[in-house]
């Protein structure tokens, strides 16, 4: 199954690791340097035009992670992931 995360970008729901919200989980010093290791890897793939409100991360066959940034609200896609059996 698939899951929307924003504008016209799609994700399997087996490969998601973690929908996180982005203004709690960016406090955390580990998951600041997360994000700004991915986006300097090239792994960020940004799919709002407005201010983030949470970020999925995927994994890829290769073992990286890409990481998606949304302006759907985490707990929007959370319910969205549950009805597919994430």
């Amino acid at each position: 199954m698939i899951l929307h995360v924003g504008r016209d970008v799609t994700v399997r729901g087996r490969d998601i690791v973690g929908i996180f919200d982005m203004d709690n989980t960016t406090v955390g010093q580990e998951t600041r340097r997360f994000l700004a290791d991915a986006e300097k890897g090239g792994r960020v793939v940004d799919v709002t035009a407005e201010l983030p409100r949470s970020f999925v991360v995927c994994a890829e066959k290769d073992g990286s992670e890409t990481v998606y940034l949304s302006q759907i609200a985490p707990a929007t896609l959370k319910k969205r992931a549950q009805g597919i059996g994430v």
